[in-house]
Formats: structure tokens, sequence, C-alpha cells
């Protein structure tokens, strides 16, 4: 018989943030996949429990990911962890997920913490819809489309960010969000919990020395293009965001959305462009 796999929720920091039934599945499994066994041991050790462990990280190999779904083909029932919070999210278990749901194997998620939520849940900041972007690509090219993303994004934003990064992202805040309000959510759940609001000028400002894990919460952009683009033309609306930097995709789909059309529209004006 196939077994299944399990996505447990685990702490982002204070261990009595964990729901009974992820103790109980976590007791009941046979084997659990961590990012870092020595990180999830210690989450094991408080709860009394002892478990066979199997480490899965973003350096993992293929022949590890199949290995494991054997496993589960084979009979055995497996938890997924992270090292903190909600696996799949930001985390190398997203892998396995898409692999199992290929095998055709049941994937549960047993709920729980998620830094992002409990970020912006406390930052005052709109939480009626989100845009999540994990964290902001190392690549020049990339980075610079989500920042563009930022810019332009009519909802709350978050990212996560390492303590090393967090004033080189400040920096590149500064110019794609102005004025815009900006929290950021330090260690959540821990001894040094700590919300820190302001543009992301006055963030970098007065920052200090970062250090812990860090959710930074963006509000929306809302300057209103209407009259902006109003007496432009399709090419002269295209040139506006192409001089932005934006890419053909994300140009279509910004002129869209100003113009309150359907993509396929532009898409027709600029398909040989």
């Amino acid at each position: 018989m196939q077994g299944k796999i399990y996505l447990v929720a685990t702490p982002i920091g204070n261990l009595e943030d964990i729901t009974l039934r992820a103790i109980r599945i976590l007791k009941e499994v046979d084997i659990i996949v961590a990012e870092d066994t020595r990180q999830t041991l210690k989450l094991l050790n408080h709860l009394e429990i002892s478990k066979t462990m199997i480490s899965y990280h973003r350096h993992s190999t293929e022949d590890k990911k199949l290995e494991i779904i054997e496993k589960v083909n084979s009979g055995k029932n497996i938890a997924i962890v992270s090292d903190a919070g909600t696996p799949v999210i930001s985390d190398p278990g997203e892998e396995l997920v898409i692999e199992a749901l290929k095998s055709g194997i049941e994937v549960i998620p047993i709920p729980g913490p998620c830094a992002l939520i409990a970020g912006l849940i406390a930052s005052g900041i709109d939480a009626k819809e989100f845009l999540f972007l994990g964290f902001l690509p190392l690549n020049k090219k990339t980075r610079k489309e989500k920042l563009k993303e930022i810019e332009f994004a009519k909802t709350t934003t978050i990212i996560y960010e390492a303590p090393h990064k967090l004033k080189t992202t400040l920096m590149d805040l500064v110019e794609v969000t102005k004025n815009r309000k900006i929290v950021i959510a330090k260690e959540i759940t821990k001894i040094h919990e700590k919300y820190i609001s302001g543009t992301a000028k006055e963030l970098l400002e007065n920052l200090g020395e970062p250090k812990g894990e860090f959710v930074i919460i963006i509000d929306k952009n809302e300057e209103k293009n209407e009259n902006i683009f109003e007496n432009m033309t399709l090419e002269e609306h295209y040139e506006y965001y192409e001089k932005k930097g934006l890419d053909k995709k994300d140009i279509i789909k910004q002129i869209a959305k100003d113009r309150e059309v359907k993509k396929d529209e532009i898409y027709k004006k600029f398909i040989k462009k």
C-alpha cells in the first residue's frame, strides 16, 4: 500500500506554537524529512519524539528526491518539515510535493505557523489581498523585474530577507517604493520580536546592525494612473513602461490593467514588436 506525505508546519520561534495534530502526525509517521535535521532535532527533543530523519535541502540531488518518493511508494508515511514555519513556502520541500503528486501520492497539509502571515496581520498594512515574492532573486535581471512588480503593485507586497542582505534590499526599495509605508517584522514569536515601520529611506537610516530573520511588508502603490495614460496612444503607453525596464510580457499585462481590457487585445497590437 502506498504511503502518504504530510506537510507539517512547525514553530517559527516559540516552541509552544505547534498544533496538537502536528505533534500527533510527527509521532505517527515512519520518517521525517527535514531541511536541516539538526534544527528539527531540537524540536523533536522538546516534544520527546524519536524518529528516523532524512535531510532534504536546496542542494539535494535528484536521486535523493526519488529515493524519498520511493519510500512513500513502498508504504512509508512521511512528514515534511522546514527549519521553521510552513514547509514548501520558499522552501525546497516544494520539489518533493511536485514529484509526489506526479506519482499519485496523497499530500496532506497540517497547517500552523507561517512567518509571512504572522508578520502581515501585526503590521497594520492592508491584509485583504497581498503579493508574496519570497526572497528577492540575486540575479540582477530577475531582481530588477521583481522590484518593478513591487513598484507597481496595487496590493500589499511581502518579501523575506536574511540579515546580511537587508540593507541592500532596503536600498533597492528606496527607489521603487518612495514614500510608501513599510513594516519590517523581526524575529517573529521570539524573545527579540520587533516591528519597525517607516519609508524605506527612514528604515535604512535607523536600521543599525541587522540580526535575525526578517519579513518585509510593503504597502500598495496607491498612485492613480488613469490620468497619466488617458491621452496616450498605445505606443506611448508601451514606451512608458519600456523605459522603466519592464519586459514585453509585463508591459502588456500592465497596459491591459491600466486600460481595463483583456491582455489578448493588447498583445495583438504588439505581436510583432
